[in-house]
C-alpha cells in the first residue's frame, strides 16, 4: 500500500462504512469511523430541518474535527495506513444544503478557520448511487430517524457533492455504486483494492466494478 490516509466518500447510504470497515481489515488498517449517533440535533433535524440546521451542522464540524485531530495527526505504533469514512469537507457540503444564506456564509468563515490545521487524505474514493439505492439501503439499516429523509434532499446532497468533485484537489476513485455489495462480492472489494495499487493526478478517475 503507497498511501497512508485514504477516505471513503459518498450520499447518505452510499456504503462508506461498510467499505472502509473492510478495507481496513484487509490492510490492517486504522480505521476512522464518523461517530453520527451522538449528534443529539440529528433526530429533531429530521423532525424540524430548519429549527436545528445550525445546531447539527456545527455540532458535526466540531466532533470531526476533534476525531481528526486525535487520531490523524498522532503517528500510530501499529498501522502504517488509516482509513475514514468521511472527509471533512463534508461538513460544507451539507451545511451548504441544509442553511440559509446568512447561516452558511458564518459556517462558512468557521469551517475555514478550524480546515487549516487538519491534513487531506492522499485518495478519496467515492462510492456513487442512485437516490432510488440510497433509499433501499437507508431503509435496509432501520435507523429511525432516517426513515422520511426525502428523495429531494438526498439529490441536493448528491449534486453538491459533484459539483465539489470537479474541483476537488486530490485523487478522487469515483465509483458507480449502484449495484455494488461489498460484503457479499469479493470482486468488488478486489476492484477497489486493484485500483489502489496506482497512483493518480489530482481530479477523478472512473472505476468500474465487475
Amino acid at each position: 500500500m503507497q498511501y497512508e490516509f485514504i477516505t471513503i466518500e459518498g450520499n447518505i447510504g452510499a456504503g462508506k462504512t461498510t467499505l472502509a470497515t473492510l478495507l481496513s481489515k484487509q490492510y490492517n488498517a486504522r480505521l476512522v469511523l464518523e461517530e453520527f449517533a451522538d449528534n443529539p440535533f440529528l433526530p429533531k433535524f429530521y423532525q424540524k430541518p430548519d429549527q436545528y440546521a445550525f445546531p447539527l451542522e456545527l455540532f458535526f464540524m466540531a466532533e470531526r474535527y476533534k476525531q481528526l485531530q486525535d487520531l490523524l495527526l498522532q503517528k500510530s505504533m501499529f498501522h502504517q495506513l488509516t482509513i475514514s469514512d468521511y472527509l471533512f469537507t463534508k461538513s460544507l457540503l451539507f451545511a451548504k444544503v441544509t442553511l440559509s444564506e446568512d447561516e452558511f456564509k458564518l459556517y462558512q468563515r468557521l469551517f475555514e478557520i478550524v480546515q487549516q490545521n487538519l491534513i487531506q487524505p492522499e485518495i478519496v474514493i467515492y462510492l456513487h448511487a442512485p437516490v432510488s439505492r440510497l433509499q433501499q439501503n437507508i431503509k435496509k439499516r432501520q435507523r429511525s430517524y432516517e426513515q422520511g429523509i426525502p428523495d429531494e434532499y438526498l439529490q441536493n446532497i448528491q449534486d453538491t457533492y459533484l459539483q465539489y468533485l470537479k474541483q476537488f484537489p486530490v485523487p478522487t476513485l469515483f465509483v458507480d455504486a449502484g449495484n455494488a455489495d461489498f460484503l457479499i462480492n469479493d470482486a468488488h472489494i478486489t476492484a477497489i483494492m486493484t485500483a489502489l495499487e496506482k497512483k493518480y493526478e489530482p481530479g477523478l478517475h472512473y472505476i468500474d466494478l465487475p
